[in-house]
């Protein structure tokens, strides 16, 4: 693992409810000291649930075309992209993906899967609101067990190979499949608890999910 890094940042950390301003201020502290030691970081925001409200509201008043839908959450990504560029916007080692060329049918997963090839990184970190994968959904599986750490072949038996808009997968099946192709590894943390993404980078011990 080199040291560059594919941040898949959940939409649902920038604004939970509203934008949390005291989470961005302590990742923004994190990765300024480690980008001073270093590493790259290269962060691709999601839509969280700013998109799945406008989705639903669509869906509410009567929009069933999957692109309409799609459309909402690309503009709730590029919305969240813009703050973080501003938020970002002096520290050097830091960039904030474009997310101007999403398009219907992918998530931002997609965009740090892509830009990972473009970049030659290795590792995209998930930071999204979960301490790990499970073997099934546990809001609705009472006995789901949290993986460790998982194959891509095994993964993507937990998240098909259907795209359906403004889903909570832990990682899209879209960008799941073409990050088996670039035999890239994907780490899920939990991006609440900073100091443990702090270990991951400092190849301590972490709590989390490795896939591949």
């Amino acid at each position: 693992m080199n040291n560059r890094y594919i941040i898949s940042l959940g939409g649902s950390l920038i604004v939970p409810d509203e934008i949390d301003i005291k989470f961005l201020k302590a990742l923004r502290g994190l990765l300024a000291t480690e980008a001073r030691r270093g590493k790259r970081f290269f962060i691709a925001p999601g839509g969280g649930r700013t998109a799945r409200k406008y989705s639903a509201a669509a869906e509410t008043l009567g929009v069933k075309q999957t692109d309409d839908l799609d459309w909402l959450g690309i503009y709730a990504i590029r919305l969240n992209r813009l703050l973080l560029g501003f938020v970002f916007k002096k520290i050097k080692g830091i960039e904030i993906i474009n997310a101007h060329e999403a398009r219907p049918g992918e998530s931002s997963d997609a965009h740090a899967v892509r830009f990972a090839r473009q970049s030659k990184a290795r590792v995209i970190i998930n930071l999204s609101n979960i301490d790990y994968v499970y073997d099934k959904n546990p809001k609705k599986h009472p006995d789901a067990k949290p993986l460790k750490q998982i194959s891509w072949l095994e993964f993507r038996k937990i998240v098909g190979n259907k795209w359906r808009p403004n889903q909570s997968w832990p990682f899209d099946p879209i960008a799941s499949k073409h990050a088996e192709q670039l035999k890239l590894h994907v780490v899920f943390l939990n991006g609440k608890n900073l100091a443990n993404l702090k270990n991951f980078l400092s190849g301590k011990r972490f709590k989390g999910t490795i896939i591949g």
